[in-house]
């Protein structure tokens, strides 16, 4: 299967997991979630002290609202629309957008804060999609993604498309999506090819391992960056 059709193949697995997942999140059900990713995709954004946050890959929309409990005006966009009509249901802000169109402008407002919060699971759809983000950044803004961590989610350790797995969550899932796993060397690459400087990286814990749960990059533009440090 090449990239196009894996890329497919995720919309379709979210197609087919909306109301599963939407379940899981609101039931509290994914324990890493609960433990340690939430509070820390949380802290992560809310230090960077936005007043206003583009959630990129919003699903069903916890993290807007979550957002906007601590006074930061959020709002989501995502491909599927049907995660974006669960979203709507709780209130606030939610609109339906392709990455493919948000990666060609289809986005026209401007935020203090872009976060991914991973939502960043394909191949070439991800490069696209982060050159475009610092368009869409007020002055001083940034980007903060949450990923895997990649030094803690199999063998072998090298760039290349991974099979997914819905394995720990209820039996409601279905058609698993494939997601393409990157190296840290890979993503500082990604991240500097797309005209961001890396501004902070957070490894949060899982208190129960000691390892960490994930990878947070905190990213500047690079052009803002180097203006930043000129006054």
């Amino acid at each position: 299967m090449d990239d196009q059709n894996k890329e497919a193949a995720i919309l379709s697995s979210w197609h087919n997991n909306v109301d599963a997942w939407t379940d899981a999140v609101r039931k509290s059900e994914i324990g890493s979630r609960v433990a340690v990713t939430d509070a820390a995709i949380v802290n992560a954004v809310v230090a960077q002290d936005p007043k206003t946050v583009l959630d990129l890959g919003c699903g069903e929309g916890w993290l807007v609202r979550a957002l906007a409990r601590l006074g930061v005006a959020a709002e989501g966009i995502d491909g599927i629309a049907g995660l974006v009509n669960r979203a709507t249901e709780l209130g606030g802000t939610f609109s339906v957008l392709s990455y493919q169109d948000f990666a060609r402008g289809g986005w026209q407002k401007h935020v203090d804060c872009v976060v991914c919060n991973f939502s960043l699971l394909g191949h070439y759809v991800v490069a696209d999609v982060l050159s475009a983000i610092p368009s869409v950044l007020n002055s001083n803004g940034c980007c903060v993604i949450q990923t895997l961590h990649p030094a803690f989610n199999g063998a072998p350790y090298c760039d290349g498309w991974r099979e997914g797995s819905w394995q720990g969550f209820s039996d409601d899932f279905c058609d698993p999506a494939p997601w393409y796993f990157r190296t840290l060397s890979s993503w500082l690459e990604l991240i500097s090819a797309s005209g961001f400087m890396l501004r902070e990286l957070i490894e949060p814990l899982n208190p129960q391992t000691g390892l960490p749960a994930s990878i947070i990059f905190v990213l500047s533009p690079e052009s803002k960056s180097r203006g930043r440090s000129k006054t």
